[in-house]
């Protein structure tokens, strides 16, 4: 058995979205975005091209296209810092919403990631509870859970819903989500839709989100050693900083390959091994490229006006969502030791497709 081919996002779809987040994703729209919780500049065109929906059937009112196209545009929102609800509209609530048969609202959606502090309960078609770092609550038309093997979906803006303000370490809203008997629409989960078939796509999605604003960390970083002079000459001439451009683009190069890897993987399974493993590795490529980059920018890569703190902090703020490092690296042990001495040189070399 082969490793599944790679697969590869519709290239004029991703220049299409290349060009609205250059021109609508300044400097100053992602800082005004930290401080308000929302960017409608940003969200209002990017919408009318229906990417967010991209990968939501179109029968269930999604945009169509593949799991590759999502994750390409993915990839694209971290790039920019696109301070917009991508992947929980598409990827993840789309896909919740298609799987119950729910009509999709015109304006974004939101999941529960479900952690283990929430404490959700149905009854009948009334939810109550607290759902815990919910992203973009507050500008979501729909919050989309998955409760005792049912998908519930809940108008935020209804009766018996409060949200408690909350944000990252990027200053993006993840919210507190408080539900008083809340009125829900209810369906019966499918085989395939679960805790963890969520959790999965989630890592997946946060690892493009990674990928995208590493790639841009890495341009930048090598853009700014290659312009800054001292002593007469480009500081990417000396040794030390040479040395740590190396390693950055080599981590980077390493984690693209995963993020293409898990998304092959998933385009034909469940990708756990894929996605943990891409997972891990964003959590690591993301410590080492941070560190790295700011060290060969010295002071300016730590102040407002300059564009790098925007995307560091993100990398550090996705990394700890939908699964930490140390939770994958824990959940990548158990499918390797699950799968046996025998069947561990093929697991790493066909990844999930030698466990079927």
């Amino acid at each position: 058995m082969n490793p599944v081919a790679p697969v590869a996002a519709d290239p004029i779809l991703l220049d299409t979205i290349t060009r609205l987040f250059g021109d609508t994703c300044s400097h100053e729209v992602v800082q005004a975005a930290e401080s308000e919780g929302w960017a409608p500049t940003v969200w209002a065109p990017f919408a009318e091209t229906g990417a967010p929906w991209i990968a939501v059937p179109e029968g269930a009112g999604g945009s169509g296209g593949t799991l590759a196209d999502a994750v390409g545009v993915l990839r694209l929102v971290g790039r920019y810092a696109a301070p917009v609800p991508a992947a929980e509209t598409g990827l993840l609530g789309g896909w919740l919403a298609a799987a119950a048969g729910f009509d999709l609202p015109a304006g974004p959606l939101t999941v529960v990631p479900g952690r283990s502090e929430d404490d959700l309960v149905l009854d009948g078609s009334n939810l109550s509870g607290a759902a815990h770092r919910v992203p973009w609550a507050a500008r979501a038309d729909l919050v989309l859970a998955l409760v005792d093997g049912r998908i519930v979906a809940v108008d935020p803006n209804g009766p018996g819903v409060e949200i408690v303000p909350v944000r990252n370490a990027a200053g993006e809203p993840r919210e507190t989500v408080l539900f008083r008997g809340a009125s829900a629409r209810v369906a019966d989960a499918p085989a395939g839709v679960d805790a963890s078939a969520l959790r999965r796509r989630g890592a997946l999605a946060r690892g493009a989100l990674i990928v995208g604003a590493l790639d841009r960390v890495g341009e930048v970083t090598v853009g700014y050693a290659n312009e800054r002079q001292q002593f007469g000459q480009r500081i990417a001439r000396f040794q030390a900083v040479a040395q740590h451009l190396v390693r950055l683009v080599s981590e980077i190069q390493l984690v693209s390959m995963a993020l293409d890897a898990a998304t092959a993987a998933a385009t034909v399974g469940d990708a756990a091994f894929e996605i943990a493993s891409l997972k891990v590795l964003a959590g690591d490529a993301g410590s080492e490229v941070v560190a790295r980059a700011h060290q060969s920018h010295g002071a300016i890569g730590m102040t407002q006006e300059y564009v790098l703190h925007q995307l560091t902090r993100r990398v550090f703020a996705w990394r700890e969502e939908f699964g930490s490092t140390a939770f994958w690296r824990e959940e990548l042990g158990r499918l390797v030791g699950d799968a046996g001495a025998d069947r561990l040189y093929p697991l790493i070399s066909q990844g999930s497709a030698a466990l079927a």
